[in-house]
């Protein structure tokens, strides 16, 4: 069992209905994280989330934003995540300003309020398409249609700051995602596994989304899948450069110019503060 030398405050917070426990570790708090995230995550013997975010202090931008999965694996960055981190400064040690510039493990990203802290904007940098740096073990750029023949399926592939395999299907509902997500998210081409997804497109302006989040599961949103799957539909010509995606959880806001950065923009909001006695 993990203690902390003393109680742990968090706040726990969703964007869209990705959810997560943040920690302010700006003053230097210890933990082993790994396992800190495999306790607080446990949605029956815990604080129940998708996810552990750490505040600290940065070198190279305002902030520094960890994350961890719930399995106790650490990703690179977070969609719904970062507007979570962002609100939360925005609202407290960065109050009165509307940007922010966060290290991640991705890079520096910029988050913006959009009218109120609720609603935020991310820059997420340029997607990468080129297959060993996405990594996708074939050697193709940019990754459309990859059969995938022991399993049925093709998939389009894009990192984001981490890595993720689209599906396109008629309906997203009908699709086995519980079933068929471990199979791909561990698929050997992929070699620091994927995040899977299904995508329907329901017109250039509009996509569905369904995801498995590798090291997390089934989840009710994930804005770096949706930012992947809008860069892969546009790749396609399924997508204008400016789409709304309904995931289960909500709706987000993606846009790419097919050059440029991928901006997405949607809510961040608050569930409650707690206090961690003993983890």
């Amino acid at each position: 069992m993990v203690r902390s030398r003393r109680p742990m405050q968090f706040v726990k917070m969703h964007g869209a209905g990705n959810d997560f426990v943040l920690v302010d570790g700006r003053d230097g708090l210890q933990a082993d994280w790994p396992e800190v995230a495999r306790r607080v995550c446990d949605r029956h013997f815990g604080v129940g989330a998708d996810g552990l975010i750490l505040v600290r202090n940065s070198d190279r931008a305002d902030f520094r934003m960890l994350v961890w999965n719930p399995d106790g694996s650490q990703t690179e960055m977070c969609g719904n995540g970062i507007r979570c981190f962002g609100r939360y400064l925005l609202d407290g040690p960065a109050q009165g300003r509307d940007a922010l510039a966060v290290e991640t493990a991705a890079g520096v990203l910029t988050v913006t309020a959009r009218g109120s802290t609720s609603w935020l904007q991310v820059s997420m940098g340029q997607p990468i398409l080129n297959a060993p740096d996405i990594p996708v073990a074939v050697d193709a750029k940019p990754v459309l249609d990859l059969p995938l023949p022991e399993l049925g399926i093709a998939v389009s592939c894009v990192s984001v700051g981490n890595p993720h395999a689209v599906q396109f299907v008629a309906d997203v509902q009908a699709v086995e995602l519980a079933e068929l997500g471990p199979k791909v998210e561990r698929h050997p081409l992929f070699p620091r596994r994927v995040n899977f997804h299904v995508c329907q497109v329901l017109s250039p302006e509009r996509l569905i989304l369904r995801s498995w989040e590798r090291g997390v599961g089934l989840t009710l949103a994930c804005g770096t899948g949706a930012a992947a799957a809008m860069v892969a539909a546009r790749l396609k010509d399924l997508a204008s450069d400016v789409v709304r995606v309904r995931v289960p959880g909500g709706e987000l806001e993606l846009a790419w110019d097919g050059a440029g950065e991928v901006l997405m923009t949607g809510p961040a909001e608050y569930v409650f503060r707690g206090e961690l006695c003993e983890i």
